[in-house]
């Protein structure tokens, strides 16, 4: 792997022993269970009584029922669920623009989220949405040793999730970091991403230029994904159309999130990368001093 690279996985490492990842506080859309499951199981917490059948544990039958009623039952208790965090970083050559920081604050809380995970008890795996999304290497280790992350990818994450689905684990969270620039319905990619999960948190990573684009006059652009060259005039009539339809676009992806009961937010890679002080993330409540 890029060695620059991973010294932003180093210091988001550093930077996540200051946080604790918040338990969410929504089910999505999907989820079938939160961090407790629904089938009886073997955790503490006690649900019901049923009828004794030949076979069932007897340390599990409720005497003192049975003293009241001379009838034997059990209890049934539900089955914990592991706190588990996936991590799933967006590969597309978008984010890793020349100019741009994207790539490197991406990178950088990747390893934020995985230490915090951690201080708050939960196991992790780190994903590279690519040429199908794929556990990277070393992915459920502390992130200054994971392997195998670019940024080649010429496609969107509903292409990447599509060609190689996830095998994500039930009743987790999951997070998706990405600057969310492709065309298509967000909710068909949340519903999607947020199926059977515990809280889903989407963090867009911009850079300032996507945020306040200043350029003007005469420019040649090239199409990150497909190379086509297109040759545009930029004023104030034009700037303004662009920022109208990233506010247009950020709300269709708000409006995603709040129907899937996933917490959205905006980062902007410059101010993350300038002190790691992630008071964005802790506002939206997906973070916690720690």
């Amino acid at each position: 792997m890029n060695e620059i690279y991973r010294q932003y996985l180093i210091e988001g490492e550093r930077a996540g022993t200051r946080y604790a990842l918040t338990a969410p506080r929504n089910v999505p859309f999907g989820a079938v269970g939160s961090q407790m499951g629904k089938r009886p199981g073997s955790s503490l917490e006690f649900t019901d009584h049923r009828e004794y059948q030949p076979g069932d544990d007897l340390r599990r039958i409720d005497w003192s029922g049975f003293a009241r009623s001379d009838k034997l039952s059990v209890k049934l208790y539900r089955d914990e669920v592991s706190p588990r965090l996936d991590v799933v970083i967006d590969g597309s050559v978008s984010m890793a623009l020349e100019d741009t920081p994207k790539v490197q604050a991406t990178l950088g809380l990747a390893a934020v989220f995985a230490t915090a995970a951690a201080n708050a008890g939960y196991s992790h795996t780190a994903w590279i949405a690519g040429d199908g999304c794929q556990q990277v290497d070393n992915g459920t280790d502390r992130p200054s040793i994971w392997e195998e992350i670019d940024f080649t990818h010429r496609g969107d994450l509903p292409t990447s999730f599509a060609k190689f689905p996830p095998s994500w684990r039930p009743f987790g969270v999951r997070v998706l970091l990405s600057d969310l620039f492709w065309l298509g319905d967000p909710l068909t990619t949340l519903a999607q991403f947020a199926e059977r999960a515990t809280g889903v948190i989407v963090v867009q990573v911009l850079a300032e230029v996507d945020v306040n684009p200043t350029a003007r006059g005469n420019l040649r652009l090239v199409d990150s994904e497909t190379d086509a060259v297109q040759e545009i005039f930029i004023d104030g009539a034009a700037e303004k159309r662009y920022r109208d339809a990233l506010a247009r676009h950020q709300e269709s992806w708000h409006l995603a999130a709040k129907q899937t009961g996933a917490i959205m937010t905006t980062v902007v890679a410059e101010e993350i990368l300038s002190d790691w002080r992630l008071e964005t993330l802790v506002a939206a409540q997906v973070l916690t001093i720690a």
